[in-house]
């Protein structure tokens, strides 16, 4: 197995974090899920820096956001596959 761009914690998670420097638009990333060791293959949408989270399907405002089998927020805007996901469309639900 190559290195990987992207590691999952587990199958429901619906973001991945970025493990590589200088992810580009366009790259086909090798996706492990550490969880069981499995992989799969995610294009990135954008440029998107190391240790920012990449959405794994397409996530619509308001819904959650699962990282490490856990509920880590809700989206505040429509994320596509393979989009960046921060700050700037989501949002923790504490307040």
């Amino acid at each position: 197995m190559s290195t990987p761009h992207l590691l999952v914690h587990e199958k429901k998670d619906t973001v991945g974090v970025v493990v590589v420097e200088g992810l580009k638009a366009g790259t086909d990333m090798l996706c492990v899920v550490t969880h069981d060791n499995s992989d799969f293959r995610l294009t990135a949408k954008m440029d998107i820096p190391i240790g920012h989270k990449v959405a794994l399907q397409d996530i619509k405002a308001g819904e959650t956001i699962w990282k490490y089998g856990q509920d880590i927020g809700q989206a505040k805007s429509d994320v596509k596959q393979g989009e960046h996901l921060h700050v700037h469309n989501a949002k923790t639900k504490r307040w």
